[in-house]
Formats: C-alpha cells, sequence, structure tokens
C-alpha cells in the first residue's frame, strides 16, 4: 500500500487509466478513437441532449415495460455511440446498476445489434461495482457465447478488479481461473490483467505473491514488471523486481526506469533516485515529466519544497515542460508546508502557462482549508473551480459537506448538493449521510424529503442510517403521507429490515 503522505505521484500522475493505456498502448484502436471523435459541434450538442433524454428514462423508469415504452416514444435513434455515451453517464453518476442492465439487454436483444466491447465493458463495471456478481458472470457467458472476442484484458481486469475490491486475494484468482475456461488464447496479457487488479484493489504484496505463484504458467514481459515494480513502498522489494527483470533479459524502458526513481523518491532516498536518473541518460533514455513529478514529490517529502518548484524550471533546459500533474506536486508541498501563498502561486502561474487546475489541484486546498476551518476561502475557491467548468471530486466534496455541517451552513450544503444532482459529480451516497445528519439536526425537513427523493430518482439508494433519522422526523410531525412515499421509494432497492425499537416513535 502507498502511504498517504507519500502518494503525491499516484493521487496526481498515475490514475487507473495511466496504467491501462501508458503501460499497454498496444490496445488503443486509432482508427475506433477517429471514429468515435470526429463528429460536428452541432452533433455533439445533439448527441449530448440524447444522453440526458435516455439517462432521464433509464434513472426514472418503474418497470421494464415503463422502460420500454418510453425508449419508443422518445423516438432517439439508439446508436452504439449513443449507448457507450449513456451508459458512461451511468457509471459516472453512479446510475441504478439493474435499470441499467435492463436497458443494456432490452437493445442488445434488436435484430442486427450488437453491443460495442466498450459498451460490454461499462456495463460489467457498473454491475461489478454494486457486487451484482452473478449478473456479471451471466453477462460474461453471453459475451462468450456471441463472440468470445469481446473478452479482453481490459474486460478481465475490470471484473477482477469489482472483484478483489470486496473479496478476498484467494476468491480474485479462483475468478482469474474461471477466465482461463472462457478464452482459449490466454496468454500473458491476461495474466498481467491480473497483478494490475490486484496492485490497484488489494497491496502490492498480495500482487508479488500471486506473481511467484503463477509465474511457471507464464512468460513475464515487460508489462510485467512494470506493473510489479509500480507503487511499492519498499525499495528493497522494487529491487527485487528490478533485478528479476534484468536476470530474464527484459530490458528495462522508461516506465522501469520511473517506477524505480518514484519508490526512491517516496522513501525518500532522493540520492539513489538521482543515480537511477543519470543512468537513464547514460542509456540513452530520456527523462520525461513522469520522472521530474517523482523528483519533484520527493523534495516535498524530506522538506524542499523550494528546491522543487525549481526543479518546474530547471525542467525546461532539458527541454522537458511540467504539466498540471507536475504543478500538483509542487503545490501539494506547499499545502503540505501551510504556505498557501506559495501554492496559491504556483495555481496561477499554471494558468498563466495556459494549463488548467484539475480536481486534484483544487482539492489539495480544500484538504487545508477542512483542518484549518476556513470556510470562507473554502467558498471562495468552490465557486471559482465552478466558474473554471471544473467538478469537484468526491473527496472534494466531503471535504465542503463537513464544513458545512460544522459551521451548520444549510444554505452552503443545499448549493452543493443541488450543483451535484445538476452536473452529475460526486457520491451522492456518501455526502447525502453527511447532509441529512445537517438538515435533520437543523429541522428542515422538507429539504431532508427533497434531497432523498432527488437521489432516489438518480437510482441512489439512501443509506438506512438517514432514512431512519427522516423517518422519527416524520412520525414526531405526524407527516404520515410523506413518510409512506419515502418507505415506498425504499422498497424499490429491496425489503427494508424490521426497524430497531430505538427508532420506533413514541405512542
Amino acid at each position: 500500500m502507498i502511504q498517504k503522505s507519500s502518494s503525491f505521484l499516484f493521487a496526481t500522475r498515475y490514475p487507473t487509466s495511466f496504467f491501462r493505456v501508458y503501460l499497454d498502448s498496444s490496445s488503443q484502436n486509432p482508427a475506433s478513437l477517429i471514429t468515435r471523435f470526429f463528429c460536428s459541434v452541432n452533433f455533439v450538442e445533439k448527441d449530448s441532449d440524447d444522453v440526458d433524454s435516455i439517462f432521464g428514462i433509464i434513472s426514472s423508469a418503474s418497470s421494464s415495460q415503463n422502460l420500454k415504452q418510453s425508449l419508443k416514444a422518445s423516438g432517439i435513434l439508439l446508436s452504439n455511440d449513443l449507448i457507450d455515451r449513456v451508459l458512461k453517464r451511468v457509471r459516472f453518476s453512479h446510475g441504478n446498476p439493474l435499470q441499467a442492465l435492463e436497458f443494456f439487454n432490452y437493445i442488445g436483444k434488436k435484430r442486427g445489434f450488437f453491443h460495442t466491447p466498450f459498451s460490454y465493458d461499462t456495463m460489467l463495471y457498473i454491475l461489478g461495482r454494486s457486487r451484482k456478481f452473478d449478473k456479471v458472470w451471466e453477462l460474461l457467458i453471453e459475451m462468450r457465447w456471441k463472440d468470445q472476442s469481446l473478452i479482453t484484458p481490459r474486460t478481465v481486469q475490470i471484473v477482477l478488479a469489482r472483484i478483489a475490491k470486496v473479496c478476498s486475494v484467494r476468491q480474485t484468482v479462483e475468478s482469474f481461473r474461471k477466465f482461463r475456461k472462457m478464452v482459449h488464447q490466454f496468454d500473458t496479457t491476461f495474466y498481467n490483467a491480473l497483478l494490475r487488479a490486484l496492485c490497484q484493489e488489494k497491496s502490492m504484496s498480495d500482487a508479488r505473491n500471486v506473481y511467484h505463484s503463477l509465474k511457471h504458467e507464464f512468460r513475464p514481459n515487460l508489462q510485467t514488471f512494470n506493473i510489479l515494480l509500480s507503487g511499492w513502498k519498499s525499495s528493497e522489494e522494487a529491487e527485487k523486481f528490478f533485478h528479476e527483470m534484468t536476470d530474464l533479459d527484459v530490458k528495462p524502458d522508461i516506465v522501469s526506469y520511473n517506477c524505480l526513481v518514484d519508490v526512491y523518491c517516496k522513501n525518500p532516498e532522493l540520492d539513489k533516485a538521482f543515480k537511477v536518473v543519470d543512468k537513464m541518460r547514460d542509456e540513452e533514455i530520456t527523462p520525461d515529466v513522469f520522472t521530474y513529478t517523482s523528483i519533484i514529490g520527493g523534495l516535498g517529502l524530506s522538506g524542499q519544497p523550494d528546491k522543487a518548484r525549481d526543479v518546474l524550471k530547471e525542467m525546461k533546459e532539458y527541454g522537458c515542460y511540467p504539466d498540471v500533474a507536475a504543478y500538483n506536486a509542487a503545490i501539494r508541498n506547499f499545502c503540505i508546508a501551510k504556505r498557501l501563498g506559495d501554492a496559491y502561486n504556483l495555481m496561477d502561474e499554471m494558468v498563466g502557462k495556459g494549463l488548467n487546475p484539475n480536481a486534484t489541484t483544487y482539492n489539495l486546498f480544500f484538504r487545508c482549508f477542512y483542518w484549518s476551518n476556513d470556510l470562507t476561502s473554502s467558498w471562495s475557491l468552490y465557486h471559482r473551480m465552478m466558474e473554471t467548468g471544473c467538478l469537484p471530486s468526491t473527496q472534494s466534496c466531503m471535504f465542503l459537506i463537513r464544513l458545512f455541517r460544522r459551521q451548520e451552513k444549510v444554505g452552503m450544503a443545499l448549493d452543493l448538493w443541488n450543483n451535484m444532482v445538476e452536473k452529475g459529480f460526486g457520491s451522492y451516497i456518501l455526502v447525502a449521510d453527511v447532509l441529512f445528519d445537517l438538515l435533520c439536526d437543523m429541522g428542515k425537513l422538507d429539504d431532508a424529503e427533497k434531497c432523498f427523493l432527488q437521489m432516489v430518482e438518480k437510482g441512489q439508494k439512501p443509506s438506512l442510517v438517514s432514512f431512519r433519522r427522516i423517518k422519527v422526523l416524520m412520525e414526531l410531525a405526524n407527516r404520515q403521507e410523506a413518510l409512506k412515499k419515502l418507505t415506498e421509494k425504499m422498497e424499490t432497492f429491496g425489503p427494508l429490515p424490521q426497524v430497531d425499537e430505538r427508532f420506533k416513535s413514541p405512542t
């Protein structure tokens, strides 16, 4: 696992998508990308409206029949590209998985229609995130029956990552074995998908142990070792894999060296990191922005934020220009040092160079303002963020809503919630628990009811704790009709457990 205090690189530089693309660039299909994105502005705007309409139908459908009728009545042509966009919207909006599957199956049964690999993988992610693993395997069997080539290493990684998140390593490996029966040409890329899933959802130690237990079954390649080198907290462990890599005559590339630089910077062992950089240059491998981002973070961890800022300037001398992630690492250093003025100056410098701060940039400041209980600065930064079109991450939303809860700012909390509902960012489930606490404590029962219904309309199930809090207040206020409506909405997600005696209203 990566230490919280030293996660600068993987928070700002190596998201999940990085390893899917950067370590496996062969998976990209230029023709597919051109087809998907080469379209006029008018078509993009129309597609956006159609996505909103279809997403609304899926979210509000009361039954399978109602869903089908609404889709027919919409008159919208359901193309592969549109369905890809709709499922992506469901994924990022945490939409109802079973209603999304109903939509997916209905479209898939139309004569002459075939879902794209992207649609299948997105649907598997949506189901796996909601732990609907029985539905996941049903869909995988359908994919195998229709076209075995639909089950790719990316598919395997998506499914195994969801399983690894909630199941044991043994169960994850057993699921991997099930995939072997589904795919005839089961090569190294599938083993790499398993290792990557374990690195992301379990620990590097788990990935290491599984690698050693399975390495006799396949031939490890460069990608295998790049996966296993990434994210180590221990430089000793990373060095072992690096040596094993060279012993097998697998030549390290820039990713391999960057992983080694990163682990040295996280410890921090900057002398070793700089020696690796020198070795890269000796082997005519030019350090890139990833390399320098690691060094910037390492200098920050060693208490040298000013020297880290200088690296941003020195990069240019080597023909490498800092990007947003590099600036984020430098900004983070000043935030840790509680030098927010310098951090703000760097963010302004980014903008001056044509780089737009992203959600990670703003989250660094929200964290500082939360711990210093600075509501004014948080609210001002939130407005600046929204005005630039950058949507907050779930973590930023949690810093904000907890600060509003602490200072009992109902209006600000509702503004945040309404923006989440309107623009589709953040986790409704996590934010709602804090929001309902605030609204119930402040006696804002009407607002609590409204937010509850908005959440349900998005296909999100409020927690039982929140439901019970609202239930008690409604019983005390004798709002039986409203309570009945909320209860019915909750029961659409499944039977409610018997209410504990503590939550029953006094007679």
